[in-house]
């Protein structure tokens, strides 16, 4: 059974940072790409950042609202990924979900929450 479990979420001011886990059991952690997606309330499911299977220099992408603000990384031999996120706004608030994705199918996790307050 694949699991994703994400930690690391709480409530920040603006301005402040966060790092997100998220550590993958039940699959071939280095045959997915890995990605962060976002949900605000009432708002639709977005791509934050995501990571190709290897994590090579340039295997990175990430939303447009990113602005360099968010670090995407991972660690095949922990079988997790990271997500680091600076300077933080209010409009960063939502569920961050972590997803792992192959041709065949996409995994997701149930999320963690983060909370900016201005």
């Amino acid at each position: 059974q694949v699991q994703l479990v994400e930690s690391g979420g709480g409530l920040v001011q603006a301005g402040g940072s966060l790092r997100l886990s998220c550590v993958a059991s039940g699959l071939t952690f280095g045959d997915y790409n890995m990605a962060w997606f976002r949900q605000a309330p009432g708002n639709t499911r977005d791509l934050v950042e995501g990571i190709n299977r290897d994590g090579s220099v340039g295997s990175t992408y990430y939303g447009d609202f990113v602005k360099g603000r968010f670090s995407i990384s991972r660690d095949n031999s922990k079988n997790a990924i990271y997500l680091q996120m600076d300077s933080l706004e209010s409009e960063d608030t939502g569920v961050y979900v972590c997803t792992a994705s192959s041709p065949e199918t996409r995994y997701w996790g149930q999320g963690t929450q983060v909370a900016v307050s201005a």
